[in-house]
């Protein structure tokens, strides 16, 4: 086990957040608890916005207040419909349920007559400047900005020009609207940020109303406000905006301003996170969608078969600090096995099929196998599986040439048949290349469910499926999608390319599943049985299986 992981299990969960929550309500600064989750509907959440998730929430639930959902939607150019549905669904797959679901959008009309009083005050004017010519102006870390040639206009000025930035009667870029700050401030944000842009695109809510459009550090704290946010919890990114959010509340005199509290984003190694890298190799073809089962995203890892228990378990974890950390894939990987060693139901399958003729077992005869639901639950019964003269076992379960300490089947060996009987190798088929087609053996009808009367063990167990009793199935293996610990540290897709592991996906065609599995519905969660053959490959026992189709398998490996 990594030290990350060792650390994260044996460290105590910390959070500040709750001690920074607890002064307030005792001094009195709230008397109530309200947050909010505030993601942007231009694409799919993943795994870092989990974390988010589940700190808003659980904090709101934790003091007995309220948590809403409000989506930023200020940039129609990059948002959808498509997206809020998503987010909406995931939130709830995870287990949570907001209090009311809010958009900035929602308050666009208060935003433009919070603009309207920072000119009135002499804190904002329009700048006609180009973008360019703007970013020169803002200075570096080690130089201060430059003041725009604009920033002295006369309010009335700014006034009529903000009006026809709103009327539409100029293009895009032409001009923006710039609160007046500090340009020498040591924090950049600080140093006149835009608060208005002019874009002409139509808004997935508000249609053609509006062709100017706030900023995100304009619209997110006042947003906070207007809706009575007390604690407006979000990643460490935005401690350099902090100042911003509070000077855009205090110039506006909000009574008992919202108090943010930032904590350190989740970064997780063989993962992409960055929206515009996802949708690089979703539009290039890389993977099959934002719900990949090898993308890092909500949906994609509900598709993998992770249970949304296992992701909250793995955010409880890992905690709530303001240190930077990379996240050991392993972790999350421990939480979902952990989870379903508990929960999932044990089922059979065989990958790369070898018939197995049983030559002295009746021809007609079938009888009916009972497996655990699930050994660690025995409440929930025993599955029937069907056993005949022919079945079918994994290719590598069997060689004719073993090598030492190989306990499976072979000429000198006997093996059992998981819940079934003891078999014995007798004899094989070959085709035309001397490929082995199908293995005939003999067995022990005294040795049903692992005993004999003569007290005889044997080290191999092997699990099989009835050749009549199952189907032909598709099965799809997925491993992790990079090699590299570290793929966001790659620029340009063909970094993308050249880092993704090429056994990511693995199609087998012709697997069999008992044929109880058929009928399972899209979502639900097996672990498939693989034992010693599963072992000598170095892989971990319990594989997890996810069945969406009736002929259609999606396998993931859990590592150690």
């Amino acid at each position: 086990m990594s030290e990350e992981i060792k650390t994260a299990e044996n460290a105590a969960a910390s959070n500040f957040i709750h001690d920074f929550i607890d002064e307030d309500l005792k001094e009195g600064v709230y008397t109530h608890v309200q947050t909010r989750f505030p993601p942007e509907p231009n694409g799919y959440l993943h795994i870092g916005h989990a974390k988010a998730i589940c700190i808003d929430f659980s904090t709101a639930e934790k003091y007995g207040g309220v948590c809403n959902l409000r989506f930023d939607d200020t940039n129609p150019v990059k948002e959808d419909v498509e997206y809020v549905d998503a987010i909406e669904r995931d939130i709830k797959w995870l287990g949570f349920n907001w209090a009311n679901v809010y958009y900035a959008s929602d308050y666009f009309d208060f935003l433009y007559e919070c603009a309207l009083k920072l000119i009135d005050k002499g804190l904002a004017y329009v700048d006609e400047a180009s973008a360019d010519e703007i970013r020169e102006m803002r200075g570096t870390l080690t130089e201060p900005g430059t003041e725009s040639p604009y920033r002295n206009r006369p309010i009335e000025e700014t006034k009529e020009l903000f009006r026809r930035m709103t009327d539409g009667e100029f293009p895009d870029g032409a001009m923006v609207l710039r609160a007046k700050i500090d340009m020498s401030s040591s924090n950049l944000n600080m140093r006149d940020p835009i608060i208005y842009r002019i874009m002409k695109a139509t808004h997935h809510r508000t249609g053609d109303k509006w062709c100017v459009y706030p900023m995100y550090d304009f619209a997110h704290p006042l947003s906070d406000a207007k809706e009575g946010v007390t604690h407006s919890l979000c990643s460490l990114e935005f401690e350099n905006h902090r100042p911003l959010y509070n000077w855009f509340l205090e110039a506006l005199d909000i009574p008992t301003p919202p108090r943010q509290i930032e904590f350190a984003r989740m970064n997780l190694n063989y993962t992409l996170t960055s929206k515009r890298k996802c949708l690089k190799l979703v539009n290039d073809g890389l993977v099959s969608g934002w719900d990949d089962p090898r993308m890092a995203t909500i949906c994609g890892m509900r598709r993998r078969g992770y249970p949304a228990e296992a992701i909250r378990a793995f955010v409880d974890k890992i905690g709530v600090s303001k240190a930077y950390s990379v996240i050991d894939y392993a972790l999350l990987e421990s939480c979902v096995r952990d989870n379903l060693n508990e929960n999932a139901d044990r089922a059979m399958a065989v990958l790369r099929p070898l018939k197995v003729i049983i030559d002295n077992y009746p021809e007609n005869k079938t009888e009916e196998i009972e497996i655990d639901v699930n050994p660690g639950k025995p409440e929930k019964g025993k599955r029937s599986v069907t056993f005949s003269r022919e079945i079918f076992i994994e290719q590598d379960d069997f060689m004719l040439n073993p090598p030492g300490k190989y306990f499976r089947l072979c000429p000198a060996k006997e093996v059992r048949l998981k819940g079934a009987y003891y078999i014995k190798y007798a004899s094989h088929e070959t085709d035309e290349n001397g490929n082995i087609t199908a293995v005939h053996c003999t067995y022990d009808p005294e040795s049903y469910g692992g005993e004999t009367p003569d007290g005889r063990k044997v080290k191999g167990t092997l699990h099989w499926v009835s050749a009549d009793n199952s189907v032909e199935t598709e099965v799809r293996l997925y491993e992790r999608l990079f090699n590299v610990p570290n793929p966001s540290d790659e620029e340009g897709v063909s970094s993308f390319a050249d880092n993704i592991n090429p056994e990511s996906l693995t199609v087998l065609k012709g697997c069999r599943i008992d044929r109880s599995l058929a009928g399972v519905k899209p979502g639900d969660t097996f672990q498939f049985i693989f034992l010693l053959s599963m072992l000598f490959r170095h892989i971990y026992p319990s594989e997890v299986i996810e069945i969406f189709e009736k002929v259609s398998l999606h396998l993931y490996t859990l590592h150690k």
